[in-house]
């Protein structure tokens, strides 16, 4: 009974600190350079240069590199004619041609993959500590 009692005890306390997590976002933005581009509602008229481009693109989960919450993959960023990049680059928009997008803020990337490995083996190593007490227990003596 002890041991079945410990089993399910196991088993509710691993799968409860099982989580599910999505990202919610402010705003529309794409990475580039390190850093977040806020899209906004302007148009750019003359852009520069070709200077990138989205490599990653979700809605739900965040990516390291050039990465947007709103644009596929492939989308491409350019430098805008007399405007510095520490600035503002212009993003392609099928419907607008070419938006303005403002640099906010660097961009700190959390890598959840990285985190769900620690969490994992962390699991891993208690329930590995748990099983050997009830292997120790079941082994003594009985007097």
């Amino acid at each position: 009974m002890l041991k079945r009692g410990l089993a399910g005890f196991i088993l509710l306390f691993l799968l409860s600190t099982v989580t599910v997590s999505a990202t919610s976002w402010a705003y529309p933005f794409v990475v580039w350079d390190g850093y977040i581009y806020v899209i906004s509602e302007e148009t750019v008229k003359e852009v520069d240069e070709e200077i990138g481009q989205v490599r990653k693109y979700s809605d739900m989960t965040q990516y390291s590199g050039n990465f947007s919450n709103v644009y596929e993959k492939g989308t491409k960023y350019f430098s805008i004619l007399n405007v510095s990049t520490d600035t503002a680059i212009a993003v392609e928009d099928a419907e607008k041609g070419y938006v303005m997008a403002y640099r906010e803020e660097p961009y700190q990337y959390k890598d959840t993959q990285t985190y769900l490995s620690y969490a994992f083996f962390g699991l891993g190593g208690i329930f590995v500590l748990v099983f050997g007490m009830i292997v120790l227990v079941n082994r003594r003596p009985n007097k």
